[in-house]
């Protein structure tokens, strides 16, 4: 039986979860941990909210099952609170919004209560910003909170900015990829184009989907846009406003709703335009980004200076100094 410090119990459904799920266990790794990452194996597709959460939290269990059939981890890290409702043991809880804010109503009817037990019984939580555990209605649980490491692409030679406006829209009722549209029709001007990353859709004047993207692919995308725009319904975390700031993008949202992480630095780090989401005043702040006067590569020097305690560095030295201790020295004294 494999011996271990951390074994972490993902589900990988998306982009984002994989990607920080990743990165949880490469700071883990760096900062000289024994770390396994394990992920659920993809459901059938289900209809609801509430049936996709029963469905993948009991793949989840099956991972942490057949993981701790192999290995004695230390620690047990639960990647999102779906993750950790059906555990077949305790772990601490990294998630980066809880369902008592992202599944309201009947779609978090069985969620909710497990999720507030699940809780109170982790041993250490690991909300990915301030304002998840907020969310969770701030449990006595002792907490660490680390953020998603957000770094900047490796740019290409030659490369311009030479694509107006960008959105990302997986979600698109979530992201508000109608609100974007009408507002890219107030904005632009003859011969701009918004690609629509993460979505298949027809094609018109103006308007350029991407589908699904490798992260390549996209960060790519991301160094050749000016404009970043988003008008979320609500946002878990904003981890593509931070891509689009570390790739010196432009940012153009509205406020919403979660713990959406990236809105303070918007709001007060006078990098951004966040804006009420009707049409015509979105669309005057999509208009305002793309004729910002600054030069490029000060913007987006001043935006890495923003986005520092989401670099790497700055998360790997929390999970170093903070989480690792926590994780091991709290195991041993249970």
């Amino acid at each position: 039986m494999t011996t271990l410090d951390v074994l972490i119990v993902g589900l990988g459904a998306t982009h984002g979860l994989r990607a920080a799920e990743d990165e949880l266990a490469g700071s883990l790794l760096r900062a000289g941990a024994e770390a396994m990452l394990v992920r659920a194996e993809r459901p059938r597709e289900v209809r609801t909210l509430a049936l996709t959460d029963l469905v993948w939290a009991r793949a989840a269990r099956r991972a942490a099952v057949e993981a701790l059939s192999e290995s004695d981890p230390r620690a047990i890290v639960y990647a999102t609170t779906t993750a950790a409702l059906m555990w077949p043991q305790p772990g601490a809880i990294r998630f980066d919004a809880p369902a008592a804010g992202n599944r309201p109503g009947r779609h978090g009817v069985w969620q909710r209560p497990v999720e507030a037990r699940r809780l109170r019984q982790a041993p250490l939580l690991v909300p990915q910003d301030p304002g998840a555990l907020a969310e969770a209605g701030s449990p006595d649980t002792p907490s660490v909170i680390v953020p998603i490491p957000v770094e900047p692409s490796e740019a290409r030679p030659g490369e311009t900015r030479d694509i107006a406006a960008m959105t990302y829209a997986t979600n698109p009722y979530k992201k508000g990829l109608d609100r974007v549209l009408a507002a890219w029709e107030v904005a632009r001007n003859a011969g701009e184009e918004l690609v629509v990353a993460g979505l298949r859709g027809p094609d018109r004047d103006g308007v350029r989907y991407a589908g699904t993207l490798s992260t390549d692919a996209y960060r790519a995308l991301l160094r050749r846009t000016r404009v970043y725009v988003t008008a979320p319904r609500r946002e878990d975390y904003g981890l593509a406003q931070l891509e689009a700031l570390a790739d010196g993008a432009r940012v153009v949202t509205t406020a919403a709703p979660g713990p959406y992480a990236a809105l303070p630095l918007l709001r007060e780090g006078g990098l951004g335009w966040v804006v009420e989401p009707d049409a015509a005043a979105l669309g005057r702040a999509i208009r305002a980004a793309l004729e910002d006067e600054r030069d490029d590569a000060v913007y987006a020097e001043h935006a890495l200076v923003a986005i520092a305690p989401f670099r790497r560095a700055s998360v790997d030295a929390v999970v170093r100094e903070q989480l690792l201790p926590r994780l091991v020295h709290g195991a041993e004294r249970e």
